[in-house]
């Protein structure tokens, strides 16, 4: 510590080391100090000598500054010492720093100050420069010292963040476009940066909002990811919380910030609308009635807010995407008081400048904002719309120059693209609609154009062409406007005093006149007659006009009036481009002729190349608003930059062009124009056509949807079919097995049913029944082997597979007409029930009205149901094309029906045959189990009596065979 006390407090005897051996001492003891205090001091002191001793500091101790920020991360104090040596290094502001530490070393002498000051500014402030774009230039050189810088911003202590804040904003002035490129490429860096906004200590958020700004100066893409990391959402949080338009300092950066962001950025701009953050800007613009006593930070501040609204709608920006934002400034009410600024008192004349240029942007070529801005009233007595309380503004030479250059764009705005305000602004110069109790936008416009003002002259006659821009109708309505000029004369037309005015102004500017006024009414000349042959006629019919033009032209005049002759040749170009050749004087060919006799082709081409050859005129082309230094400076009108680009090519052909060259031209025209009707003829006959197709199309899907609603309802019919056969079948078997049981038990009956003879005549006839009954295993014998046969020739035949498919196919026949039968008699008991409710709605009704209403009834179901067969014949007729197939599949059927009657009558006989043998073996069995039945009860008889009987076991034996043999040829059968 006594080697610092010897060198910064100069106490101690003997000679003092220089600045530089100082700087080395303490360089080593950085590079070499074990210490973490001893380096700590070092480098407090190596802060302390970095502005006097800039040069020494920076060059010997930023490596080892850089150093001390990589190895001593967990020491805040050395961290904050050290950024803020390499910021004053870098930084090129000549203010003094404050220390902020408490145990500071001694200040810097007060002569180095003394010194410094005594300096040119010019001088110190470049020297100043250098040594920071040299410094910044060695820091970058290696991109993991900004890494390391953005790693330390994460840091929360203060001593370490503020001053890497400042440090990175002295790096991004002195070398933007690197700095960025780095901060770019590096993981989360700049979201690093946006969490700079969130800090609760004011003095870094406010110094993180300066960072900012340099970081998103002309980078698209750093603008673009500031965006996205919610940047409009905490700016305009910071701007209402620090009081809006009243707010100080941290409000204007935080706008400067946003113009960053939406200027010539597409994407943020279409970002911060679809966010909705137009409508937060509506609270800044509120005005109160007392507008005395602005600050110049509030001036400051609305000033940049209306720049940042007209970021969103600038002339500049793609059509679409600011027609949505004046969209949304007008529904969220943001032109609403933007008006009523406009026509507030007590506002500063800048704010009411750029109010009135916003609002000019915000209604430019959106109808539904020029219609809005033409209802606004001023609010005087009586009222007046604000068109001509701007208008008298603009006309009125005391003004600022600057305020009737923004009311002259506003109007140019209003007008633009707008048909209907056109229309009215005309209207109002109209004999019919003047009105002598008021003043109208017409007559302010008619005043300028005539008055002592150069500049009114033009602003009024630019003001003027604007309402008859793109506007035959207009064009031809102006015609008819008739001027008084002075009492005992009659009046003239507008056009002509246009003219007049144009000859007197060229006598005075012989003596040495301004040429704004002629330049003015030569650009509405042009803008009038242009493409309106009309107004053409009308400007040839005066004698005076066309020799005024030539004498003009091929004078020999000075270079002011060279523009002057440029605009006289252009107007006699468009007379003779439009020219109808209805008058005979002045017709195509004779201009032409005039032309080359007076002037010289040649001459009045180069005259003619003089417009474009202004300086002006290339700066009144690049945007629309009319900005100018000086008043001597408007010449040139932005819409008119354009009329001149159209005509200059065509105004040169059409003069070098011969009659010959003409005639073929009209010729082509007449071709064209006779093609182009055929072609309309074609393209009506394509509209019928597709009218027409449109039409059958129509029908063709309502046909489409009738065919598939009765589709679904043959289906729900076929469905129902099914279910009733299905119930058909289930009540058919159950029949069949009633039956078969009835069957049984009759036979049972008959089976077990006994007589009772007389013992004697058992006896008698007991061996004739073994006769019988050996004669009748003989007979069944024989059938069985016959029925054997008919099996056997039943199998072996070809047939007999075909005559099966066909039974089974004519059992589903009948089975289909017995379900539609059944189906028809379900139809008839609900026709009758239905007829049965009506019958009882019919005698329960009071007048015999009612029955004949329900009688229409039925009839209205009657042709509803014919309607529905007539569709259906219809459709039959429309599926002839399917009927040949169908036709051939019926012939086929018919065959195969006949084949199957053929064989159905086989299997009849056949089925009858077998039929027989069954029931003349049924009836042997019978008589079988009969003498079965009485040879036994003649059996049990002869025992009871004592008579002598067979063995009863071979009669069983004999018996169980015959009961086998009876058995198998049940099975067979």
């Amino acid at each position: 510590m006594n080697f610092f006390r010897g060198v910064m407090g100069g106490q101690a005897a003997g000679p003092q080391p220089s600045g530089a051996e100082t700087i080395q001492k303490l360089c080593d003891r950085v590079a070499s100090s074990t210490l973490l205090e001893d380096r700590r001091d070092a480098v407090r002191a190596l802060k302390s000598l970095s502005k006097k001793y800039r040069m020494e500091v920076g060059t010997q101790a930023m490596e080892h500054l850089i150093n001390i920020l990589q190895t001593d991360r967990s020491d805040s104090e050395i961290l904050g010492y050290a950024l803020d040596t390499l910021y004053n290094l870098i930084c090129n502001d000549e203010e003094e720093e404050q220390d902020e530490s408490e145990d500071a070393v001694t200040p810097i002498p007060a002569s180095g100050k003394h010194k410094n000051v005594s300096m040119p500014d010019e001088a110190m402030q470049k020297q100043s420069d250098d040594l920071g774009a040299q410094f910044t230039e060695q820091f970058i050189q290696d991109p993991e010292h900004i890494t390391l810088i953005l790693s330390l911003l994460e840091e929360f202590d203060f001593h370490v963040r503020w001053p890497g804040v400042k440090l990175l904003t002295a790096l991004l002035k002195n070398q933007g476009v690197q700095v960025q490129g780095i901060i770019l490429v590096s993981p989360m860096g700049v979201s690093r940066l946006m969490d700079l906004l969130a800090d609760s200590r004011e003095v870094i958020r406010n110094d993180g909002l300066l960072l900012l700004q340099q970081l998103t100066k002309s980078n698209a893409a750093i603008q673009k990811i500031v965006a996205f990391e919610s940047a409009f959402e905490r700016l305009l949080d910071i701007i209402t919380e620090e009081g809006s338009s009243d707010g100080g300092i941290v409000v204007e950066d935080c706008l400067l910030l946003l113009l960053n962001l939406l200027k010539n950025n597409s994407s943020n701009q279409n970002f911060f609308k679809e966010g909705s953050y137009i409508q937060r800007m509506k609270p800044w613009f509120e005005v109160g009635d007392d507008n005395s006593g602005w600050s110049a930070q509030k001036v400051t501040n609305l000033h940049l807010m209306l720049q940042l609204v007209r970021v969103m709608v600038s002339p500049v920006n793609s059509p679409g995407a600011s027609a949505s934002c004046q969209k949304s400034m007008y529904q969220c009410g943001l032109l609403q008081q933007l008006c009523t600024i406009l026509m507030a008192t007590g506002v500063p004349a800048d704010i009411l400048t750029e109010t009135i240029n916003t609002v000019s942007e915000v209604i430019r070529g959106s109808q539904v904002n020029q219609d809005y801005f033409a209802s606004v009233n001023a609010p005087s007595n009586p009222p007046r719309p604000a068109i001509v309380v701007l208008l008298m503004s603009m006309v009125n030479e005391r003004q600022p120059f600057v305020l009737r250059c923004a009311v002259l764009y506003c109007f140019q705005c209003f007008l633009y693209k707008n048909q209907k305000g056109q229309g009215e602004i005309v209207a109002t110069l109209l004999p019919s609609t003047i009105d002598a109790n008021s003043i109208s936008a017409g007559q302010l416009l008619c005043g300028g154009l005539f008055s002592a003002d150069s500049l009114s002259n033009w602003c009024a006659s630019v003001a003027l062409a604007h309402a008859l821009q793109d506007n035959l109708t207009q064009k031809e309505q102006l015609l008819r406007v008739q001027l008084a000029t002075s009492l005992g004369k009659p009046p003239v037309s507008l056009l002509q005093q246009c003219t007049n005015i144009l000859s007197q102004g060229d006598k005075i500017a012989r003596r040495g006149s301004k040429v704004q006024t002629r330049v003015g009414l030569l650009m509405l000349l042009c803008t009038w007659i242009n493409n309106c042959p009309i107004a053409v006629t009308h400007f040839l019919h005066n004698q005076e006009n066309v020799p005024f033009l030539t004498a003009q032209i091929s004078e020999n005049l000075g270079e002011d009036e060279r523009l002057v002759q440029g605009l006289c040749a252009l107007l006699l170009g468009i007379c003779i481009f439009y020219n109808d050749n209805s008058l005979e004087n002045y017709t195509k060919d004779k201009l032409k002729q005039l032309i080359e006799k007076r002037i010289g082709k040649e001459n009045f081409v180069e005259k003619l190349g003089f417009i474009t050859k202004h300086e002006l005129y290339s700066r009144a082309a690049q945007k629309p608003q009319p900005v100018f230094l000086s008043p001597e400076q408007m010449l040139f009108d932005h819409e008119f930059t354009k009329l001149v680009k159209e005509l200059e090519g065509v105004i040169t052909k059409a003069v070098h062009k011969s009659s010959e060259d003409e005639k073929k031209e009209e010729d082509v025209k007449k071709t064209l124009e006779q093609h182009d009707n055929i072609v309309m003829q074609y393209k009506d006959l394509i509209r019928e056509q597709d009218t027409q197709i449109q039409e059958l199309k129509e029908q063709v899907a309502t046909m489409t949807s009738q065919s598939e609603q009765m589709q679904t309802t043959v289906t729900q019919q076929l469905s129902q079919i099914q279910q009733h056969k299905d119930q058909y079948n289930i009540i058919k078997l159950k029949l069949g097995k009633d039956s078969q049981s009835q069957a049984n038990s009759q036979a049972d009956s008959q089976v077990n049913g006994l007589q009772t003879e007389e013992l004697s005549q058992l006896r008698e006839d007991l061996e004739k029944l073994r006769q019988q009954h050996t004669l009748l295993q003989a007979q069944l014998s024989d059938k069985d082997a016959l029925i054997n046969t008919l099996r056997s020739e039943t199998a072996e035949g070809s047939a007999a597979s075909d005559n099966t498919e066909m039974l089974k196919e004519l059992d589903a026949l009948r089975s289909q007409v017995h379900s539609q039968a059944t189906e028809i008699d379900q139809m008839k008991t609900e026709r009758q029930e239905l007829l049965r409710k009506a019958e009882a709605a019919s005698s329960e009704a009071v007048s015999s009205s009612d029955g004949s209403l329900d009688a229409a009834k039925m009839a209205e179901v009657e042709s509803r149901l014919a309607a529905q067969t007539s569709e259906t014949e219809r459709l039959k007729e429309e599926s002839k094309s399917l009927s040949k197939s169908r036709v051939d599949l019926d012939q086929q059927l018919a065959a195969a029906t006949s084949t199957a009657a053929i064989l159905q009558t086989e299997k009849a006989q056949l089925q009858t045959e077998v039929q027989e043998s069954k029931k003349e073996q049924d009836d042997l069995l019978m008589l079988l189990a009969d003498q079965d039945q009485k040879i036994h009860s003649l059996k049990q008889k002869l025992k009871a009596l004592g008579e002598p009987v067979d063995d009863e076991d071979d009669l069983d034996a004999r018996d169980q065979t015959d009961d086998d043999e009876e058995d198998d040829d049940e099975d067979e059968d």
